[in-house]
């Protein structure tokens, strides 16, 4: 394993049709399953349609029959022909849906009057209307905010260009400058119909540098004699000084060792030491930006002894742990995890402070002992960042692109969204234009299927944060296009997430393979697009796993996961109120889309649902 690897290093150095299928009821309440199969469904109208409703009945029987095996039913499966959903005799009371017509004419003529109203971001509204569904976005993408993008006017400018979710680095500015930023993305989102969701990414304990005096960035030339110093200075920097956060770091260091800042980007022998004071030659020039990660080498070896002796959770990112749930962020994002326990000690605590809403923990893995302990780590988690510049400074550099590819595949597994991270795009920092090897990298993220690709200093302080958000729009919709075109949605087994267990019947494991089969069905019928009604997101999550080849339409009722919904793979969020009923969620949604544009009569969705855990292929009259 590719992360086993980098570990030691760091220690050393279906064929077409249509109908639907849904369980009786609750499986817990139930050991009934029934499939319907309908003869008039327009899929079916010609002689070689009649040989895919068979070889489609014949797939679902094996279904169905596996499920028996597994033991989901212990009874009967009744396999009937009952008039076609798009007619609306779903029968959702598990008949023969003679009397549903009524009922669901009823419904549909009085929606246009009394239906609430449905919110949608408005950027992927336009992109429906104007180009259809298969023109979304899969892969969503993170802006970092800094003094490049944090006004109204460019924070709403990123929106419209498909910023995703606004990070906040609280390695930068202060408390109530964040608190400035969360107030405007709040108002985008209020004013414009956006649904942009807020990360805070935490400091971290790990070696930093200080804030350069105040400016932006500095370079360091080759040969250039610069010195890094623990002191506390009142006034300015003197002239080629960097402070250095950690009191230890003139004790730890030796003369010949070598000292790497922000992963790479530039680098520095010491020279001698004198007293708080490093004396170091730039040996790599590059750019030295504020709060920069330090770590140094000895022997061609990292020196770690002393940052593993550092709490991953400090002092300082408590604080700003509690100024985050106080305002209500979406995820919080902690730098250098060690171990699952920092998470499940995190996670417990927001519990505590947070009770009436979910903020989802992410874990940044950017560290030797990060990839010792990947999965148990991802397991607890909510999510994951691959942080490769900070990575790629305690690894081999070789061994940075298969880490990340399986780091993105194990995510994929388990289930937790997993953001690409640093340095995408790095050279659009100072100049408008990507380099091609830029450019390959991103389409590799792409192709890996991350959830999201995120911006760093390209957008918080770099020259063009809107034509870099452009780039990774522009390539992330050619190469999901190029998976399409070469159907690469078949080319992942996904493992199961409820592994076996003496009781097989759970809503998990059902809601688990309700996902599967509807990815799968979607992907063999071509349909235009899944609707997934959920109100805590779960399902919405499980379908986004699957990466099928249509977009997902997620249907919740609450702000909160909707907004948290924006950042997986796939997922279109909408806000919705929803009803109990699944026949009155589905009229409504296609009266409601329908009036706004965004759907025709004619395009063919698979609707599932976590209130009523089913399958149904609909054709919008």
């Amino acid at each position: 394993m590719a992360t086993a690897a980098a570990a030691a290093a760091c220690a050393g150095t279906g064929s077409g049709g249509g109908g639907v299928w849904r369980p009786f009821s609750s499986p817990s309440v139930s050991s009934r399953v029934v499939l319907r199969a309908p003869r008039s469904f327009p899929l079916f109208a010609s002689s070689s349609s009649r040989s895919s409703s068979r070889a489609w009945q014949r797939s679902v029987l094996a279904m169905v029959a596996k499920y028996k095996k597994d033991g989901i039913s212990s009874g009967a499966v009744d396999c009937g022909l009952a008039d076609p959903a798009v007619s609306g005799t779903s029968g959702s009371d598990g008949g023969n849906g003679a009397a549903a017509p009524s009922r669901a004419t009823g419904l549909a003529s009085s929606f246009p009057s009394i239906a609430p109203g449905i919110d949608v971001d408005s950027v992927s509204e336009a992109e429906l209307k104007e180009n259809g569904f298969r023109s979304t976005r899969r892969t969503k993408l993170i802006c970092t905010i800094g003094p490049a993008s944090c006004g109204f006017e460019q924070l709403e400018a990123l929106a419209m260009a498909g910023m995703n979710v606004a990070r906040l680095n609280m390695c930068h500015g202060t408390r109530e400058w964040h608190r400035g930023v969360i107030k405007s993305v709040r108002q985008l989102n209020e004013m414009k119909g956006y649904s942009v969701a807020l990360m805070m990414d935490t400091e971290g304990s790990e070696i930093h540098m200080g804030d350069l005096g105040g400016v932006t960035s500095q370079k360091a030339e080759d040969g250039e004699e610069w010195t890094f110093s623990v002191r506390k200075f009142d006034g300015a920097l003197p002239e080629g000084t960097l402070q250095v956060n950690y009191e230890g770091f003139a004790e730890d260091v030796m003369a010949g060792d070598e000292l790497v800042v922000d992963g790479g980007m530039v680098r520095f022998e010491v020279v001698d030491k004198i007293g708080p004071d490093v004396k170091c030659r730039c040996i790599d020039p590059g750019l030295l930006l504020p709060r920069a990660n330090v770590t140094f080498w000895r022997n061609g070896r990292l020196v770690r002894e002393r940052n593993a002796m550092l709490p991953t959770i400090s002092s300082k990112d408590w604080l700003d742990i509690d100024f985050g749930i106080s305002e209500g962020v979406d995820f919080i994002a902690i730098s250098f995890v060690k171990t699952a326990d920092v998470i499940k000690h995190l996670k417990s605590y927001i519990a505590s402070r947070s009770t009436n809403r979910q903020i989802g923990v992410f874990a940044k893995i950017e560290s030797c002992d990060s990839l010792k302990n990947l999965e148990d780590i991802i397991r607890v988690a909510d999510g994951a960042m691959v942080a490769r510049g900070d990575l790629g400074a305690q690894i081999p550099l070789e061994q940075v692109p298969s880490v990340q590819r399986e780091i993105v595949t194990l995510c994929r597994q388990l289930n937790k969204p997993v953001i690409v991270a640093s340095q995408l795009l790095e050279s659009m920092i100072e100049y408008p234009t990507p380099t091609r090897a830029e450019v390959a990298d991103v389409s590799e993220a792409v192709r890996q299927r991350a959830d999201a690709l995120m911006l760093s200093g390209e957008s918080a302080m770099g020259q063009f944060p809107l034509k870099a958000l452009s780039v990774l729009r522009t390539v992330s919709l050619r190469i999901e296009r190029w998976c399409r075109e070469q159907k690469r949605h078949e080319m992942m087994r996904l493992r199961e997430l409820s592994p076996p267990s003496s009781d097989r019947q759970t809503a998990e494991r059902v809601s688990e393979q309700i996902c599967n089969s509807a990815s799968h069905m979607a992907n063999n019928l071509g349909v235009d697009a899944i609707f997934v009604y959920t109100r805590d997101g779960h399902m919405a999550s499980l379908l986004s796993r699957c990466r099928p080849d249509c977009p997902i339409f997620a249907f919740t009722d609450t702000t909160a996961v909707r907004r948290r919904l924006n950042l997986q793979w796939g997922l279109i969020p909408f806000r919705l109120d929803l009803s109990t009923d699944m026949e009155v969620n589905i009229l409504r949604t296609f009266s409601l889309l329908k009036a706004r544009g965004m759907m025709n009569s004619g395009d063919l969705v698979i609707a599932v649902s976590d209130m009523l855990q089913s399958i149904q292929i609909r054709k919008i009259p």
